[in-house]
């Protein structure tokens, strides 16, 4: 099977859009992992994508702003929300790299309501916040719907020089050009488009987290072996295919 390479570059753009929103604020935190660990926790027809062997737990927050319907403007009030996510990385039989959601923490609920219902994607709702002081950003996120209510976590990191030539781990836990998820039966494929990353270092200042084990991983430990954050892109969903049908 094929493998499409891992560019860093973007593809062409979408023709069509499903969703547009816009990713700002965003800090990558990444653990490596045993693949065997998390195969499974993937979709079916789908495997943990590898780089030298290893995969990677990823722990992101950030800010959603405008998201909206095709490609009209970005839904008032309800569109923009923090969130935050664990993630895994997957190829499926096709051989297109995605990510993996375990969960996605957010800060509004009828989004919540609405991706839990048309994608099965795993949002739960979560009260959150982002605080800066110069360099320096605070994440908090505090469970609320659906469980384990009270799970939080909070991180803070410093912000520090752009990045000016990506390592290949950055590129594999960053260039990612879709997502897998679990609908009725069929794993489906979910592209995105948006500009190559402005990737900047950062410093891990403090981490308490519970939402790496509440989604079913083991708690990190030690230091993670990347720790990134961009100001943001804009981002296009595509509509989904179909990357496994109901067995």
């Amino acid at each position: 099977m094929h493998i499409e390479p891992v560019d860093p570059a973007p593809g062409r753009a979408l023709r069509w859009a499903a969703l547009r929103q816009r990713w700002e604020d965003l800090t990558f935190l990444h653990w490596a992992v045993a693949p065997e660990l998390v195969a499974p926790l993937l979709p079916a027809g789908t495997r943990p994508d590898t780089l030298d062997g290893a995969t990677y737990v990823g722990l992101v927050g950030f800010r959603m702003v405008g998201l909206g319907f095709g490609r009209g403007p970005g839904v008032p009030y309800l569109g923009t929300f923090w969130e935050t996510n664990v993630r895994l990385y997957s190829v499926d039989d096709a051989g297109r790299r995605a990510v993996v959601f375990r969960s996605l923490d957010a800060s509004r609920l009828v989004p919540v309501l609405v991706a839990r219902a048309s994608l099965r994607l795993p949002y739960l709702w979560s009260k959150m916040r982002l605080d800066r002081d110069g360099d320096t950003c605070t994440y908090r996120c505090r469970r609320r719907w659906p469980g384990p209510a009270g799970a939080t976590s909070r991180m803070v990191v410093r912000v520090g020089e752009p990045v000016a030539d990506p390592t290949p781990l950055e590129h594999f836990l960053t260039a990612r050009w879709g997502l897998h998820t679990r609908v009725h039966g069929r794993t489906l494929h979910l592209p995105n488009w948006h500009p190559r990353w402005p990737l900047h270092r950062a410093e891990l200042l403090h981490l308490d987290d519970e939402l790496v084990p509440a989604a079913g991983l083991p708690a990190p430990t030690g230091a993670p072996v990347s720790v990134l954050y961009s100001p943001g892109v804009p981002v296009v969903f595509g509509p989904p295919t179909v990357a496994r049908r109901p067995d």
